[in-house]
């Protein structure tokens, strides 16, 4: 190892770790969604249930809780996250990393372990969907703080360090989904059968504590992460010295020349600038936006995109194949959200190997632009109920093969521009660069979560 080369990261101790932080991000929260029909049933409305059962042996109607748990709880975690994500661009310069991230750690553990617990509690429908919903705000205001605050401290390190953090989430999705469909196999109906989603996010919650706790003791980890500080005192240090040697005229052939009017607050040399900057400065967000704006808004339209049709649009799609069979019961958790999950995950990895086309190609927010062509493609596919577009691609094949490109699509440009954005500014601006693409991505979440409605009325 040589000083310019810095330390190695030995047996990819802190990548893993970046990985288990950015699984422990977005786990709770899918598990959270995953859950789902154990909310349904604990919304249904007791006294309408039994009368229902007393003079009907039909199907139990859906109480104006259950109906409306979907909508409200979209807006519960999309609006909480973007305006935290937001906040966070700011107060990351005021509020230690340390605290905002185990902070946040904690509250979303303490959120799961109360929610495990009120399994075991009866409550009317009217209360358990309140305290359900300020769960759900809770949840996604700490992760916010959180997911924005991982990114910006990936950005202290190499490019390919916020590789694992996107791998972490996708995997995280994939988890979900295959939850879905144990719980289907195993034909999972009682509420108490859901406790093990919840406790299966708490113990994830303490394993990415954990890894936290340990990653400030990894060489690789300080080296980048102090290195932009130590090289200013350094580079601080011998400056003073060269004043002092110049002042007692011991080295009068000294090639510095230090004019207290020097522009730009630069020092020259006769072979390079250098700029000085106040580590007591703190970088300007606005600054940051115009040297990253590509990226920021490139990451913002491939969420628009993906969101804007899963799964709002792609759920709703039925097999022509699987009526009145097991597929028909499979089709949609292992076509739309495993198969999603799967290559969505595939896609953040394929960073990890390389990173085509660079940081500076014009070639990327192309690509990311193309994207738009899967909603017209989703919304000819069968769709149900459909009142005005034509179905062209009724064929489950056609289905899974726009799934298979849309999500590892979606895992690559995303996870491509979230490395590359900290990367395009000075090195003590990294951290508020990767706060700023948090806050993009999560205004492209909120974005395609409001456009979705559209797309499904158009249908």
């Amino acid at each position: 190892m040589t000083a310019k080369d810095g330390p190695q990261d030995r047996y990819k101790a802190v990548w893993l770790i970046f990985f288990i932080l950015g699984l422990g991000t977005l786990l709770p929260w899918n598990f959270f969604m995953t859950a789902r029909e154990y909310f349904i049933h604990r919304l249904a409305d007791p006294e309408t249930s039994r009368l229902w059962n007393e003079t009907s042996g039909a199907a139990l109607p859906i109480s104006y809780l259950q109906s409306m748990f979907d909508n409200f709880m979209t807006l519960c975690a999309m609006v909480p996250l973007l305006i935290f994500t937001c906040l966070n661009s700011f107060i990351h310069q005021r509020i230690p990393q340390q605290i905002r991230i185990l902070g946040s750690l904690v509250a979303i553990g303490l959120v799961f372990l109360v929610t495990a617990i009120m399994v075991k509690v009866d409550m009317e429908p009217l209360p358990f969907f309140i305290f359900t919903m300020i769960s759900i705000v809770f949840i996604n205001s700490f992760g916010a703080i959180l997911q924005s605050s991982l990114f910006g401290l990936a950005g202290l390190l190499p490019a390919s360090y916020t590789a694992p953090i996107m791998s972490g989430q996708g995997l995280a999705g994939t988890f979900a989904a295959l939850a879905m469909i144990f719980s289907i196999a195993i034909g999972a109906q009682q509420p108490e059968s859901f406790i093990g989603y919840f406790t299966t996010a708490c113990v994830a919650i303490v394993l990415a504590i954990i890894s936290y706790i340990v990653l400030p003791r990894m060489d690789f980890f300080r080296y980048y992460s102090m290195k932009d500080k130590t090289e200013y005192h350094v580079y601080n240090a011998e400056l003073e010295t060269k004043r002092d040697l110049i002042k007692k005229g011991v080295c009068h052939v000294l090639l510095v020349s230090l004019p207290a009017d020097e522009p730009n607050g630069m020092e020259q040399n006769n072979s390079k600038i250098i700029p000085v900057r106040n580590p007591d400065k703190k970088p300007s967000v606005v600054a940051i936006f115009k040297k990253l704006w590509v990226m920021a808004v490139s990451v913002c339209f491939v969420f628009t995109v993906t969101i804007g049709v899963f799964p709002s649009i792609t759920a709703k799609v039925s097999t022509v194949l699987g009526e009145g069979n097991t597929w028909g019961l499979y089709f949609i958790p292992v076509s739309c959200f495993l198969l999603f999950n799967v290559f969505d995950w595939t896609g953040r990895s394929l960073t990890a190997l390389f990173t085509w086309p660079g940081k500076d190609s014009c070639l990327l927010p192309v690509m990311v632009a193309l994207r738009v062509i899967f909603i017209p493609l989703f919304m000819l596919c069968n769709v149900q109920p459909r009142d005005y577009l034509p179905l062209v691609f009724s064929h489950d094949a056609w289905y899974i093969t726009f799934m298979i490109f849309f999500s590892i699509s979606n895992g690559y440009l995303a996870s491509l521009c979230m490395c590359f954005g900290p990367k395009k500014v000075l090195a003590h601006e990294a951290e508020t660069a990767g706060a700023v693409m948090a806050f993009f991505l999560s205004l492209g979440l909120a974005l395609g979560a409001a456009v979705s409605f559209l797309f499904r009325i158009l249908i």
